[in-house]
């Protein structure tokens, strides 16, 4: 494991970032780095087809409601 240097402000947001997705902030960083390297090789596929694909190199199938089609509460 390497350590690499931030500005204040970027850290900032990974923290904040990290409370949301429930992640630790090394975690949330991983995931922007891994995710930033992956849409930089595949330059024509959107960032959900990116997830999609993953996910489902993960072994994970769709999700049983499509959260677009969920009712309101």
């Amino acid at each position: 494991m390497g350590i690499v240097n931030i500005d204040d402000e970027l850290h900032d947001q990974l923290r904040k970032a990290s409370t949301v997705s429930c992640r630790s902030i090394n975690a949330q960083a991983a995931f922007w780095i891994r995710m930033g390297l992956l849409c930089e090789l595949n330059p024509t596929m959107s960032f959900n087809e990116i997830v999609a694909r993953e996910m489902k190199a993960a072994g994970l199938g769709e999700p049983a409601v499509p959260l677009d089609q969920t009712e309101p509460a």
